[in-house]
């Protein structure tokens, strides 16, 4: 694959965040469109350098084609994560980078890390809807774990999966 995956710089956090916004509104992900409240957190990538790890995508010019944060369990954006867990957020691919394996190699990239924490498992929430990237989870060893599921708002429900990563 002719992508690098490595940490997003600052001076790509503005480019980071408009294709979150981007891909998100373009896969029916917010609910109130370009007015939905989570557009804010979408584009906000310098706090959440600042309190997670923000990994990148980008091709041989270093267009960015891919993000997503990954957050240790002591992180401010760990939702569902364990004390031995990693999880991984706002997982986005642009269009134009869609079906070259970017989504797959983000993820990837987030297990690799939590493996050099020592981390056993990671987790993610996802809306029941993403069932294209609920592919590639189970692909990556992702199973449901129905106990774990939440509202993080009034009715919008995400599904939690986790994938052990000491096998």
């Amino acid at each position: 694959m002719d992508i690098t995956i490595r940490a997003a710089r600052p001076a790509e956090f503005d480019a980071i965040g408009a294709l979150l916004v981007a891909a998100y509104a373009a896969d029916g992900l917010l609910a109130f469109g370009a007015d939905d409240p989570y557009t804010g957190k979408l584009r906000d990538v310098a706090h959440r350098a600042g309190h997670a790890e923000v990994l990148t995508a980008v091709d041989a010019d270093g267009t960015v084609l891919g993000a997503v944060t990954f957050a240790a369990p002591s992180s401010p954006y760990a939702e569902i994560a364990g004390p031995d867990e990693g999880e991984f957020r706002m997982l986005a691919v642009a269009p134009a980078g869609r079906g070259r394996g970017i989504g797959e190699a983000l993820v990837r990239a987030c297990m690799d890390r939590a493996r050099s924490l020592g981390l056993s498992r990671m987790v993610l929430s996802a809306l029941p809807t993403v069932e294209n990237a609920h592919r590639v989870y189970g692909r990556l060893g992702f199973t449901r774990i129905p106990e774990r599921d939440w509202d993080p708002v009034p009715g919008v429900r995400l599904w939690a999966f986790s994938a052990d990563l000491t096998e």
